[in-house]
């Protein structure tokens, strides 16, 4: 049975508060003994929409110069949960605090701020967060003075704001995907006033460049190349959350990955929720994602990645660019989410299993040594037991091999709520741990064949378990350790590949690396 239709326009209408003051800057309400400023509210309707206004870029500064010393003496400390988007985002409002002159923190006792930035992907992370927010009642209890902020796709849904208002009146600050370089403005106010402030674009907003960045290593960056989706698959909440698809100019692109190769970095990864529907939206210009991509292979930086990327929208100029190698590493990560056409197409997805293979065979032929990747949702609404089969066997066909793997949980506000989750949860259990066996199967053995290849290794660290044991990845993504000082991370290794286990494998060093500062 379908579950029934919420009208979510009724989540902002709260009759049984009083509405204190209302003008153009918003509106201030009393609810349960708080006051809460509301600037604007995330809307289901409006986050839907897709206008044809044109996006405008700005370069102006995000922290003005009155700001500039808004933190000194005080700390933050942000929680991140969800994907290398909101890791991303994570590192522009670290940037943020940073030019206000607040100095971060792992301790949430010294934290003068503590934000969460949230993923609304999944319920469990969901629940998480709230399980979090329940845990500061008490810790801002004993210093009243600490501001507590919620931000990220969470903050989107108006489901969410409206739990928050009613269950946690101890949060300070709300904010959205959309708003996230007004983080100056609204820390002035939660500093300066006492009330609960809101402040969720439901439309998305204009792209805005030359935001600071805090990196937290100096080897990996996170680019974005553009933001939002237009896809609707029917299971996911992003294109609410991030709003329509809207491409970042090429030429800030490039000069922001040649900025990073000018400090050293050794390996990027380009971001968007549909990389390779960069440039459709465009109007004045011809230019797409396997146009930017032969624009970044000339860049002097060793590797370049991308995620995540839509089968629907992977063309054939694309792949010939990928075929160019290079700095363009070989490890493909293209979500089939289901090998059924059936489900698929329950799914929106808008193409069939038949498609996703013969675009996998494309991009072996032209890539031979292509490593796929995939995402995969187990369960989703009306997949009987011969559909699931079909996405074992598009597994094995597609030669993946390795995969997230998720069980469907129904998202508010998507067209997949309504449909009827009618598949029993201990089934899609089942379904999953057949789904991993599988996966483990297929990486082990392609782990077997790498056995006495050399492979060159970006090395990340320590293990944790064995300080003589480094690990690292290939241009392909697989996890390598193997013996060697502790002096090599962050420097490329040739190693020989000794020994395979399931999801990573053994290997050792063939020489060591020329260190820069080694170089007479």
């Amino acid at each position: 049975m379908a579950k029934e239709t919420k009208d979510f326009s009724k989540y902002f209408d709260f009759s049984g508060a009083k509405v204190i003051s209302e003008d153009p800057s918003g509106k201030t309400i009393r609810l349960n003994g708080r006051d809460i400023h509301i600037v604007s509210e995330p809307d289901y309707r409006r986050e839907k929409e897709r206008g044809k206004e044109e996006i405008q870029v700005h370069y102006e500064n995000a922290v003005p110069d009155e700001l500039r010393t808004l933190g000194l003496g005080k700390k933050y400390l942000i929680y991140t949960y969800g994907c290398q988007m909101n890791e991303h985002d994570t590192e522009v409002m670290r940037g943020l605090f940073e030019d206000m002159g607040y100095v971060s923190t792992e301790n949430r006792m010294e934290a003068d701020i503590i934000l969460f930035n949230t993923c609304a992907v999944r319920e469990n992370a969901e629940d998480k967060v709230f399980g979090e927010l329940g845990h500061m009642k008490v810790l801002k209890q004993q210093r009243p003075e600490l501001i507590l902020g919620v931000c990220g796709c969470m903050s989107q849904e108006a489901s969410v704001v409206n739990r928050i208002m009613q269950k946690h009146a101890h949060v300070d600050l709300i904010f959205g995907t959309h708003n996230i370089h007004r983080l100056p403005h609204l820390l002035q106010d939660a500093h300066f006033g006492k009330e609960m402030v809101i402040e969720v674009w439901s439309k998305e907003g204009d792209i805005i460049e030359n935001l600071p960045k805090k990196r937290t290593e100096g080897l990996r960056a996170w680019v974005n190349i553009m933001y939002g989706c237009d896809k609707f698959c029917t299971y996911c909440i992003v294109p609410y959350t991030r709003g329509k698809e809207r491409s970042r100019m090429p030429e800030d692109v490039i000069a922001e990955v040649r900025d990073l190769a000018r400090q050293g970095f050794k390996e990027i990864t380009l971001l968007g929720q549909n990389v390779n529907a960069y440039g459709k939206d465009f109007v004045e210009r011809n230019y797409r994602f396997g146009d930017l991509m032969e624009d970044i292979h000339k860049i002097d930086i060793p590797r370049i990645r991308f995620t995540t990327s839509h089968p629907r929208d992977f063309d054939d100029h694309l792949i010939e660019v990928l075929a160019k190698g290079g700095n363009l590493v070989e490890h493909i990560h293209l979500p089939v989410q289901s090998g059924s056409t059936e489900v698929l197409k329950r799914m929106s997805r808008k193409y069939s299993r038949e498609r996703y293979l013969e675009l996998a065979g494309r991009i072996r032929k032209e890539i031979p040594n292509a490593v796929l990747t995939t995402d995969v949702i187990v369960g989703f609404p009306g997949e009987t037991e011969e559909q699931f089969e079909e996405t074992l066997s598009l597994m094995r066909d597609a030669e993946i091999t390795s995969a997230y793997t998720y069980i469907y949980s129904p998202r508010e506000g998507t067209p997949a709520f309504d449909m009827a989750d009618d598949v029993p949860l201990e089934v899609k259990q089942k379904r999953l741990a057949r789904l991993n066996a599988l996966i483990g199967e297929l990486s082990l053995k392609h782990h077997q064949g790498l056995i006495g290849q050399t492979f060159e290794v970006l090395v990340e660290g320590e293990s944790k378990n064995n300080a003589n044991v480094l690990s690292g990845r290939t241009r392909s993504n697989k996890l390598i350790h193997f013996e060697g000082n502790k002096e090599w991370i962050g420097q490329f290794v040739q190693v020989r590949v000794t020994a395979a286990q399931t999801w990573y494998v053994k290997a050792e060093a063939i020489s060591a690396p020329v260190i820069a500062s080694q170089v007479s």
